[in-house]
């Protein structure tokens, strides 16, 4: 049940029920304007606006998110990324990229950084090589355990780059998508979106290969990267490198993922796994390996296009509906 929003009206002079609207208006900071979307109350009964508690600081925050997104600026989720990713403090940090001591502190309580701080930050959280030289530089600013931590975070940083930036935005659009997803689970959903993508526009989605292991499907990339969730779901801070990334895929690429993760998404990893079983793609590069003898056979991406291909004629998997029934039967074996 939703909250009742009421309070006073001073116009009405009396308690009154009220509804929250957005008000574009125009600000002048530093002798520039800007327009910003802010929240206000809405008084039913009269039509005017309303002071309710805690609005005010609610137009503060949107108007500091907004301006800082105008002029290019970090803000403070991002500061706060910035620290868990590299498993430092807000002191140690701000020493370690070269700022004094209190900078990173004074950003955090809100003070609005310069813009050339701001592309410094943003530089060291895109970038582990930039961070690591940011770290080298300042080595002595710092203690040794702040030194060693950061700089191990920014080696294992890198390893996250070395997958190709569309294999990024498909995973990072997983993620944003589902709110739990194994290391097993992500593997088989990489799997299904490169084939599903294959079938319907005849070219792949990321360019890594694919191999076929004991448990099915594997990007060896990936695997390598969360490798230490085991069967766990994946909650890894290296992933707000990602955040906003997958706004750079193409509509036809969501579409299939949305596809993907609409069906395939709301099983478990080993349910995934047993239809990727089922799959000739697999089963043939498996021929001649035991159960649980493993392999490294390349299930190349001509393979899962035919594958797919097929199953696209017969079932329509351009649509949840088709893919439903392609799982359905998959899962009974009756393919």
């Amino acid at each position: 049940m939703s909250k009742e929003r009421r309070d006073f009206c001073i116009e009405c002079r009396k308690e009154t029920e009220y509804t929250l609207q957005k008000k574009d208006i125009i600000k002048n900071i530093k002798d520039k304007d800007y327009n910003f979307s802010i929240t206000v109350a809405v008084c039913t009964e009269c039509g005017e606006e309303m002071s309710v508690p805690g609005l005010m600081d609610k137009n503060i925050r949107e108007i500091d998110e907004q301006y800082r997104e105008a002029e290019g600026l970090i803000s403070i989720d991002d500061i706060e990324r910035f620290m868990k990713i590299y498993n430092i403090g807000k002191g140690p940090l701000s020493l370690a990229i070269g700022f004094g001591e209190v900078t990173i502190p004074r950003y955090l309580e809100g003070q609005v950084p310069s813009k050339e701080y701001s592309d410094i930050i943003k530089s060291a959280i895109s970038s582990p090589e930039y961070m690591k030289k940011k770290l080298i530089e300042n080595r002595e600013r710092i203690t040794d355990t702040a030194y060693r931590k950061a700089y191990n975070a920014a080696v294992s940083m890198e390893r996250l780059f070395s997958v190709s930036d569309n294999m990024l935005r498909v995973i990072a659009y997983i993620f944003k998508k589902l709110e739990e997803v194994t290391p097993l689970m992500l593997q088989k959903l990489l799997y299904f979106t490169q084939g599903v993508y294959l079938a319907l526009y005849r070219k792949p989605i990321f360019v890594e290969d694919c191999r076929a292991w004991v448990h099915g499907p594997v990007y060896p990339e990936v695997y390598e990267l969360f490798r230490d969730f085991k069967y766990n779901p994946i909650d890894d801070a290296r992933f707000a490198l990602l955040s906003g990334m997958e706004d750079t895929l193409k509509a036809n690429e969501k579409k299939v993922i949305e596809l993907v993760v609409n069906t395939f998404g709301i099983y478990s990893g080993k349910a995934l796994e047993k239809i990727t079983h089922n799959e000739s793609p697999w089963k043939e590069a498996r021929i001649g390996y035991g159960e649980s003898i493993p392999s490294n056979e390349l299930l190349s991406k001509d393979q899962i296009m035919n594958y797919y291909i097929q199953t696209n004629n017969k079932y329509g998997i351009d649509t949840e509906d088709g893919l439903r029934r392609y799982i359905h039967d998959m899962l009974n074996n009756i393919f």
